[in-house]
């Protein structure tokens, strides 16, 4: 079965995405002038897709009936979209984005899952949201919690590729979709926690429901979506803004 209401959700946020990238579209490669799309607010949108879209992916990697296959589907969808945006638009390139990241996550819980399944799901859902906050600004050469306390990680932690996949940027890289396994792994762990803990109260059932059926669809359909959004919006805005 399938719990409806999480389609749902998924579905509210892949159309919250799809707005956030067409006003990346329009001001990133239409040129538009919008100040705002550079305040916090935006940021905080911005944000608050990736937050929802790595936890529930997280919540739900127990509901896949094949967690290998699904995992190696996602992480080579990232694949194809950091091959192509490097051949057709170099100066808008994605590397290690967020289905680089989902699959990656997906297969490190496959290989952790006989640990993690020991730990108190409470326990493991809180110490899981402590790690992102303690993590978050590692991106930025410190671990802590800002305005609280922050230490700064050694230098040689940033110096290639694969330190920046893991969340430690070496100097001039450059993606238009950076997820990488630090800190956003410990969010995905959240929500795999969390799934465990419903489980455990019989909670599960709160799913069981559906406010808005085409969102539930478009849910269901998210991957494919992903995978064709940004050529059909740039088509579509191209048909506004592009004097032919």
């Amino acid at each position: 079965m399938r719990y409806r209401l999480l389609d749902e959700i998924r579905g509210a946020t892949l159309v919250s995405m799809l707005l956030y990238h067409a006003c990346w579209d329009l001001v990133h490669i239409f040129q538009v002038k919008a100040p705002w799309y550079e305040s916090r607010g935006a940021f905080y949108w911005q944000q608050s897709i990736c937050w929802t879209f790595i936890f529930l992916s997280g919540f739900c990697w127990h509901l896949s009936k094949n967690q290998l296959k699904h995992a190696l589907t996602i992480f080579l969808g990232g694949a194809v979209i950091t091959g192509v945006t490097l051949l057709f638009a170099p100066e808008a390139k994605v590397v290690f984005g967020i289905l680089t990241f989902l699959g990656s996550a997906s297969f490190i819980v496959i290989l952790l899952n006989n640990i993690l399944k020991y730990l108190n799901p409470p326990a493991g859902f809180f110490l899981s949201m402590l790690l992102f906050g303690l993590t978050y600004p590692a991106g930025a050469g410190v671990i802590g919690i800002p305005g609280l306390f922050s230490a700064p990680l050694p230098r040689f932690l940033y110096r290639n590729l694969f330190t920046t996949y893991l969340g430690f940027r070496s100097p001039g890289f450059f993606s238009t979709d950076y997820f990488p396994v630090i800190p956003w792994l410990f969010m995905y762990i959240a929500g795999y926690y969390l799934y465990l803990w419903m489980k455990e109260r019989d909670q599960l059932k709160i799913f069981d429901r559906s406010l808005c059926p085409p969102l539930g669809f478009l849910g269901r359909h998210s991957f494919l979506i992903y995978m064709i959004h940004q050529p059909l919006l740039y088509g579509l805005l191209a048909l506004f803004f592009i004097d032919f």
